[in-house]
């Protein structure tokens, strides 16, 4: 039986952009449509309304996860700056402080004190880098990755409820709406939980329960404010 090498965490960084961007864009404009349609609006009324959702909410997503990930860089770039000044000004401190990690870790001081001298001998920063602080390649912040990931997938997931308002009948523009958003969002969850390795059933579940609770709110939101209007 061939064995499964593969890991998933190096998947983190885009994955969680990607299901943050499609789930927000499925929820926030299926959730805004049926607020609109809940209030009484004309169909072009909710039409643009869910238009205008999309743009604003993908350049919001955008902004936000450059701005994110890009705060996230520039302190693992000082970190980095930080570590390589310890290591002109104290070298055999450094080689101390790694040999310490090792032991702590299971090693034998022997070969501990043996394993930092190799490693940092090969390249002393990214020993350290990836040992001492757990910044890794795989797992470094990309912030344009991230706005570009995080936005076009807003994009993707708020066009379906977009396109449910569109081809739904005048009077079925909610049912659909939900209809539509909840079995999306239950194939976003269970596709996440499969490329994360996760529990598909409890990946599912728990996008579905929360874009039900959002657009059921926004729901009694617009109802509330159409009977007072």
């Amino acid at each position: 039986m061939a064995h499964d090498n593969n890991h998933y965490s190096h998947r983190s960084g885009w994955l969680r952009a990607a299901v943050l961007g499609a789930n927000d864009g499925i929820v926030s404009i299926a959730s805004l449509i049926i607020g609109v349609a809940a209030a009484s609006t004309t169909v072009n009324e909710i039409v643009l309304a869910g238009v205008a959702g999309l743009v604003a909410g993908a350049m919001s997503m955008a902004a936000g996860e450059y701005v994110s990930v890009s705060s996230q860089s520039d302190t693992e770039k000082a970190d980095i700056a930080l570590e390589q000044y310890h290591l002109d000004r104290d070298i055999d401190f450094e080689l101390q402080e790694l040999t310490d990690i090792y032991i702590k870790r299971g090693l034998q001081p022997e070969l501990a004190s043996q394993v930092a001298e190799e490693l940092m001998a090969h390249d002393a920063l990214d020993a350290h880098l990836r040992d001492e602080l757990g910044l890794h390649e795989r797992t470094n912040a990309k912030p344009i990755q991230a706005a570009f990931t995080s936005a076009g997938m807003f994009t993707v997931g708020a066009s379906i409820p977009l396109a449910a308002t569109i081809i739904a009948p005048a009077g079925q523009i909610i049912p659909t709406v939900a209809a539509s958003s909840l079995l999306a969002l239950a194939a976003l969850g269970a596709e996440a939980a499969y490329l994360g390795r996760a529990n598909i059933v409890t990946g599912t579940a728990r996008v579905i329960f929360w874009g039900a609770l959002a657009m059921g709110f926004t729901a009694l939101t617009g109802i509330f404010f159409g009977i007072v209007a």
